[in-house]
């Protein structure tokens, strides 16, 4: 399955956090967005700081997601991707929730491909939904 993984479904995978998304060894194909990476990498620096992960931890957490990166297409944060967020939705998102589902639908318009959309947020899967894309993870 050609699966678009958001922040949320990514750093619940990295982290071992309970909820984390069951069809994860479905996933033939991922596809995120650039924003993953500085959503997750934001979100490390702010576990150290409030959490009090020793370094060993945090090295070993980025490496991880270095790693989950690596195994994805990434969908770069172009004007294209920046304009179709901007535009008006049939649901509401905030900024990076619109920018993951742009990402998703010019990724699914380029290749002509289905892909369904991981998240563990409503709104945005809700978003997804109402562009015709399956949700996964909530």
């Amino acid at each position: 399955m050609i699966v678009y993984l958001d922040s949320s479904v990514l750093l619940r995978r990295l982290l071992g956090q309970k909820g984390a998304l069951r069809e994860w060894r479905l996933v033939r194909t991922g596809v995120s967005s650039r924003i993953a990476e500085v959503e997750c990498l934001r979100t490390l620096h702010r576990l150290r700081r409030e959490e009090g992960l020793g370094e060993r931890r945090v090295a070993a957490l980025h490496a991880g997601l270095y790693r989950i990166l690596g195994a994805v297409e990434i969908v770069e944060v172009t004007r294209a991707v920046l304009s179709r967020a901007a535009q008006p939705s049939p649901t509401t998102l905030g900024t990076l929730d619109a920018i993951h589902l742009a990402s998703a639908l010019l990724w699914r318009e380029r290749t002509g491909r289905t892909l369904a959309l991981a998240t563990h947020d409503e709104r945005l899967a809700l978003g997804a939904l109402a562009h015709g894309l399956r949700a996964l993870g909530v």
